[in-house]
């Protein structure tokens, strides 16, 4: 029976964490390994031992097997647990872990290696009698051949890359005429994201659901599932909202799609924690899409409707030990829901972004599992995803309420995130009816604009620059006396719009601002209270010279101050001037300079946040000036070309 006392997570951020307090909580000793990135990253800081693996980039880093196995071995670890993405799906990390005499918390490197194909995957559920969605996963991979099988398939069709997950590589066609250029672009992501670039065609489904099935095995031949989880509400064919269990489930959908999933896990002989994926259409058919060989994203939710620990299950089994419980015994109460907080920008095509966390407090009576510190940089090296907050209720509508609220009341300042967005998905009257699909946020949010800041925000944002000038400066500015003062503007930036804001200092501690009243300020540094149109309100703040961020019902804003800086607008696309939409690195530069372009065309490819991300001519012109070479590190905002 294998033997363990110290588990290296080979991992970072919140799953490192999560991992290390089950870990911890049983009595291993955990070793942390970490990127020059995240050398005071939470991960590190919790952890018994933390060992450096390498520079920022990935591939020098947690995807470097030899500098993780030397973690290990300078640090006496006998176990290692993957957590979920980087190498977690690698059967070479697997088979190399047991050849060093590691105990490798997953299953085994063949079962990774066959279910880590989609194309392979896929013909070994055909075999097993796992309903399966039509397609083509040959082995025959030139332009010809994929162009014959799309054309036989037919239109709407997936393109998938076969060692694929989290939406890379992933791209929805709907006519012949654009296969040729989205074939090229998935294989260039894939190959970048998983060293393969090899691809499946799938057809496409109308609005179906997302529904999984969470799997455990023991190396006694045991396997049970744990219950079906919803994932339908996703961007970028990465999940955003889950929720256990499926609310329109049934006892004879779930006891069929059950029956699939456990005939999947026996195909391969599975030991671990594994999740099989479907897709549900509207008629209750159901088709495997795939399976995810480790511990998922959203394994919260199941442990909140079954009261397991499944980080505790996973070491038990890498342990020898048999499973805690039969499938009889398996009960589920109550219902769960999760959403995930990520570093984008929903109203630029959900855009990544970096940034400095100035502040984070993520509330109270939910779980919230993150790795975030204030202070620490969002850097462009990893995923975008911060932290996932969980709620649990008697009923589907407790859930949401309490995850709602939640969601409202996590105060996040320093960095660009969906949060706003993940409140009126929780609000959405489709989404309190459970009406939804995989198509839902292109469906009802397929324009997002970025949030315009009301009056009444304007009003609090001046108020506190008022503030702080009062404190600052000499008692004219004060505005805290009997007598009414002289009114006094400010001239303030919301992204590049500038609004002219004149405040009025009238008796007993009261401004008017904008045609709104604020009423008996205080501030700490971190909370003002105040009477905002006679209603008593606390605001998160972070105010910093000239930048101001606050936080009013789940959305944070950037306002600043630009009072004393001559009025500009700063460049846009469409002025010919093209710009870093976030941190990054130049992975293609499409143009030279004297060349001729049109508007829309490619002029060069940002990677960034394990993404490729084209940037496009705004006008008709002649580049005039290319001031970047691929593989460049470039910073948000910052000049890269220029057309006139």
């Amino acid at each position: 029976m294998p033997s363990f006392q110290k588990i290296l997570i080979a991992n970072r951020g919140e799953i490192a964490c999560r991992i290390q307090r089950t870990a911890q909580k049983l009595g291993y000793r955990t070793v942390a390994v970490y990127s020059d990135a995240d050398a005071n990253a939470l991960h590190v800081q919790i952890a018994d031992e933390a060992v450096n693996i390498g520079p920022a980039p990935v591939h020098s880093s947690y995807l470097n097997i030899p500098a993780i196995l030397a973690a290990a071995r300078i640090s006496g670890a006998d176990a290692v647990h993957p957590g979920y993405g980087f190498l977690s799906e690698n059967a070479g990390f697997a088979s190399a872990c047991a050849d060093a005499g590691l105990v490798f918390i997953g299953p085994s490197a063949a079962a990774i290696e066959l279910m880590g194909s989609k194309r392979q995957s896929k013909i070994a559920m055909l075999n097993a009698g796992v309903p399966c969605i039509a397609g083509y996963q040959g082995s025959a991979q030139d332009d010809a051949t994929l162009q014959q099988e799309a054309d036989r398939i037919g239109y709407p069709l997936m393109i998938k890359a076969s060692a694929g997950g989290g939406g890379r590589g992933m791209r929805l066609v709907h006519s012949g005429e654009h296969l040729l250029e989205q074939l090229h672009t998935a294989r260039s992501e894939a190959l970048n994201a998983f060293g393969s670039d090899e691809l499946i065609l799938e057809q496409a489904l109308i609005e179906p659901r997302h529904v999984e099935v969470q799997l455990f095995g023991d190396a006694h031949g045991n396997l049970i599932h744990l219950g079906e989880r919803d994932c339908s509400v996703q961007r970028r064919h990465q999940k955003v909202i889950e929720e256990a269990p499926c609310p329109v489930m049934t006892a004879a959908l779930r006891q069929a799609m059950g029956d699939a999933a456990l005939k999947a896990g026996r195909a391969v002989n599975y030991v671990g924690a594994g999740t099989v994926e479907f897709l549900l259409d509207k008629g209750g058919r159901f088709y495997f899409l795939e399976m995810n060989t480790r511990l998922q994203v959203e394994h919260p939710v199941t442990e909140l409707i079954t009261g397991l620990d499944l980080v505790d299950w996973q070491l038990q089994i890498a342990a020898g030990l048999p499973l805690p419980l039969r499938q009889e015994q398996l009960t589920l109460n109550g219902h769960a829901m999760e959403v995930r907080l990520y570093a984008e920008d929903p109203s630029e095509n959900f855009l990544p972004q970096t940034g400095d966390v100035l502040r984070w407090e993520p509330g109270t009576d939910v779980r919230i599992d993150h790795g975030l510190l204030e202070g620490q940089r969002i850097s462009p090296f990893y995923d975008p995803m911060l932290a996932k907050i969980i709620a649990h209720g008697a009923t589907r509508e407790e859930a949401r309420r309490k995850l709602l609220r939640a969601v409202e009341d996590c105060v996040l300042l320093g960095v660009v995130s969906n949060q706003w967005l993940l409140a009126d998905l929780l609000k959405h009257p489709r989404f309190i009816a459970a009406d939804f699909s995989t198509g839902f946020i292109g469906a009802h949010f397929s324009e997002i604009t970025a949030r315009q800041i009301t009056n009444e925000q304007l009003a609090v944002a001046a108020a506190l620059f008022y503030r702080h000038s009062a404190r600052v400066h000499s008692p004219p500015l004060a505005g805290w006396r009997n007598t009414a003062s002289a009114p006094c503007s400010y001239r303030l930036a919301v992204e590049d719009e500038i609004s002219e804001v004149s405040i009025s200092a009238l008796a007993d501690n009261h401004l008017q601002i904008a045609g709104v009243e604020i009423r008996d300020l205080d501030t700490d540094g971190r909370w003002a209270t105040l009477t905002l149109n006679g209603i008593r309100r606390r605001i998160a703040y972070h105010l910093q010279d000239a930048q101001l961020w606050f936080c009013v019902t789940g959305s944070s804003l950037q306002v600043i101050n630009r009072t004393q800086v001559v009025a500009s607008r700063l460049a846009e696309t469409h002025s010919g001037t093209v710009k870093a939409p976030m941190d990054g690195a130049i992975a293609l530069v499409q143009v030279r300079e004297g060349d001729s372009v049109r508007k829309g065309q490619l002029l060069l490819v940002l990677d960034a946040m394990k993404m490729e991300h084209p940037l496009k001519a705004g006008i008709d012109g002649v580049v005039k000036q290319i001031q970047v070479s691929t593989g460049d590190q470039v910073r948000n905002r910052q000049v890269l070309l220029l057309i006139e």
